[in-house]
């Protein structure tokens, strides 16, 4: 039978539906049973797509006996983590005090007014490897609460004062300066993997934050060759591994090994789309073609597979499919040569690396072990055509396979991520269809997510639901000033202004700075959580920061610049000592302390000289320089980048401004005036 998940919209409450568990969603009604029957409350958190939560799930869940356990001794709750991130955010915090580190599946135990005394993460359902039979630990902790109860207020209490001590930030002191971004270089390069990239060891995730931090500064100061060099390698090492689905595109979630080989098989919206973009980033950057590859790849995934109808884009692909975990991706000599010509499958086994023995439980995650070239040589053709007709092959043989699950749901901050990911790729890489994709979705999110003026976290079901959080708002903000950038549509531009000035009044702090993590008007929780590091998508705190700075240049505003420098000193000392969960924040400091250039082109937008202009001011910006354009004559252009106010055509002819803190040279007319002018600028 049922139980109270079976009617809720997300997919992962849903897959607990027919647990003999009797959950409850989060809410008032768990804990209002929990005071009545003086009760501890289960809290269980995961997510759709994660493997270690579905193996929790089949060892304990769904066991009559374990379940028993759970329903006499507890009220319990399930969260899904991507709906309820505020939630979620504040009982790591917890899970991380009470041991140590953190994870999901996450198991807290909490007294009926929410606050936590026992925390892990995923627990066997018999006891192993130094943990507890989960059954034995709830009859553990059942009987501390009954018989121990002064011991056990005592320990929640102590989580709970900790817990609001986190939050309560004091206003962040010292000057913000250059030599944070040289400090957090040096402390980049102390952790950084000379031989297969990354920054620590196994198990590696992608660092698309750190990477894109890297890559700018390379931009800026292509002296900086070791900056290049970490971000170059990096990039390399993981788009040849396993973490890289090398027959559909696309990046699984992160390497169990320090070589990038093995990897947890879930595929996250966010992932791709920052990956995406760094790669398309690195394109620019450095000229390399086989970065375009990879960011073609994935962009082109995320539009085959992760696509929804309406223009959204799923949460996740699941790690698991009915074949076991992995499955769907790994294949056999023998699965080679049933799909494949023999040259083909010859080529794919010297590419990839396909052995008898295998890589993975028998079968092989493919991976790139010798270039094109070498196989070339090695089969004494060219081994291009071959490899390419391969993919597509395998590829539509994977497709007869038993799929991962997909988590169609609609999050507003990854999708904000996506906006910006086919937004700047589509111009970076000149796929016009990725700036439609964009635009596609960025419509969507702000019909359908924007609710009575109010931004919602999530779509699912046909409904817009959960009040967006900072990241939400941070986010597709975000994605919006991309869009801008990249279409000059002045509708993007005002979209932005209006989420950022929600944002302000929903989520900052005046007395100390920065960004709370959930709106003001939000549920009372027993602390008001922030967002300071990046895990793994950007930290809230720092992109508010980030959008802020850039709807100040564009608008000329000054007023926006503070609450940004605000929230950057709120981690002044934390994004120069852990550099590789500051990577936003680094970002936005390098925005806030570089030489900024805003340049407005003036003409109607089907004017060539117009496109001219426009096209030659991209190609010469900087990563942190302004670039608004619009028809002088069109009010709502204007309105909505004040950058372009007073700023007539040249003698009736498109005409380029450029300012550096909006102090501007005569506008000029012709791209190599444009060069000029930029070059004495910059």
């Amino acid at each position: 039978m049922s139980n109270r998940l079976a009617a809720e919209s997300s997919l992962y409450l849903r897959q607990h539906a027919e647990n003999p568990v009797d959950w409850h969603p989060w809410g008032e009604e768990a804990f209002a049973r929990a005071r009545a029957e003086d009760k501890p409350v289960l809290l269980s958190v995961g997510y759709s797509a994660c493997h270690w939560c579905h193996v929790m799930a089949h060892e304990s869940f769904e066991d009559p006996a374990t379940a028993e356990v759970m329903n006499e001794h507890f009220v319990n709750v399930k969260v899904d983590r991507e709906e309820r991130p505020e939630v979620d955010a504040l009982y790591m915090q917890a899970t991380v005090a009470l041991t140590g580190g953190g994870g999901w599946p996450m198991t807290v135990f909490l007294t009926p007014d929410g606050r936590p005394f026992y925390a892990g993460t995923y627990f066997p359902r018999e006891a192993r490897g130094g943990l507890p039979g989960f059954a034995d630990l709830c009859r553990a902790l059942a009987a501390a609460y009954r018989e121990r109860r002064d011991d056990v207020e005592a320990q929640a209490e102590q989580v709970a004062q900790r817990l609001r001590s986190m939050s309560e930030r004091r206003r962040g002191e010292g000057e913000l300066e250059p030599s944070l971004l040289e400090d957090a270089t040096v402390g980049l390069a102390r952790v950084f993997d000379p031989a297969e990239g990354g920054f620590g060891g196994a198990p590696k995730f992608p660092p698309s934050l750190a990477l894109e931090f890297l890559l700018r500064r390379a931009w800026r100061r292509p002296e900086d060759h070791h900056a290049r060099e970490m971000a170059e390698l990096t990039l390399a090492k993981m788009a040849a591994g396993g973490i890289h689905d090398q027959v559909g595109g696309g990046f699984h979630r992160y390497s169990v090994d320090g070589i990038w080989l093995v990897p947890h098989f879930e595929k996250m919206l966010y992932d791709n789309a920052l990956l995406a973009r760094a790669y398309a980033l690195a394109h620019r950057v450095t000229g390399g073609a086989h970065h375009r590859v990879v960011a073609e790849m994935t962009l082109d995934y995320l539009l085959r597979e992760m696509r929804l109808p309406g223009g959204g884009f799923a949460a996740a692909q699941d790690a698991d499919s009915p074949g076991g975990e992995g499955a769907f991706f790994v294949w056999t000599p023998g699965e080679l040569a049933e799909v494949l010509e023999p040259a083909e499958a010859r080529a794919v086994t010297l590419r990839f690396g396909v052995r008898p023995e295998g890589n993975f439980e028998g079968r092989s995650i493919l991976h790139v072990v010798a270039g094109v070239d070498a196989v070339g040589r090695e089969l004494g053709m060219d081994a291009a055509p071959l490899l390419a007709s391969a993919r597509r092959k395998l590829y539509e043989a994977r497709r007869r396979r038993p799929a991962p699950m997909r988590d169609d749901k609609v999050i507003a901050s990854w999708n904000g991520l996506a906006i910006a990911a086919f937004a700047d790729a589509g111009v970076m890489l000149g796929r016009p269809d990725y700036i439609d994709a964009a635009t596609a979705t960025a419509a969507f999110a702000l019909d359908a997510l924007v609710v009575d003026g109010r931004l919602r976290r999530v779509f699912a079901d046909g409904r817009a639901d959960r009040l967006g959080q900072l990241d939400d708002h941070a986010d597709l903000c975000h994605g919006l000033l991309c869009l801008y950038a990249a279409t000059f549509q002045p509708r993007w531009l005002a979209a932005a202004r209006s989420l950022a000035e929600r944002m302000l009044e929903l989520f900052h702090d005046p007395q100390a700075g920065g960004f709370y993590y959930a709106p003001a008007d939000g549920e009372e929780l027993i602390a008001r959580t922030r967002d300071l590091e990046d895990h793994p998508t950007p930290s809230g705190n720092s992109q508010a920061a980030h959008v802020l700075l850039r709807l100040a240049d564009l608008t000329g505003d000054p007023s926006l610049e503070e609450p940004a420098a605000g929230a950057l000193r709120l981690v002044r000392a934390e994004m120069a000592r852990f550099p590789q969960a500051f990577g936003t924040a680094l970002v936005t400091l390098d925005h806030l302390l570089g030489e900024r250039r805003e340049v407005a082109v003036v003409g109607p937008p089907d004017d060539p000289g117009t496109r001219r202009l426009i096209e030659a001011a991209r190609s010469l910006a900087g990563p942190a320089d302004a670039l608004a354009a619009g028809d002088p004559d069109d009010a709502g252009a204007v309105a909505a980048a004040p950058l372009l106010a007073e700023r007539p055509l040249v003698e009736g002819r498109p005409a380029a401004y450029v300012c550096r803190r909006f102090t501007c040279a005569a506008p000029v007319t012709e791209p190599e005036e444009l060069a000029e002018v930029m070059a004495v600028a910059g």
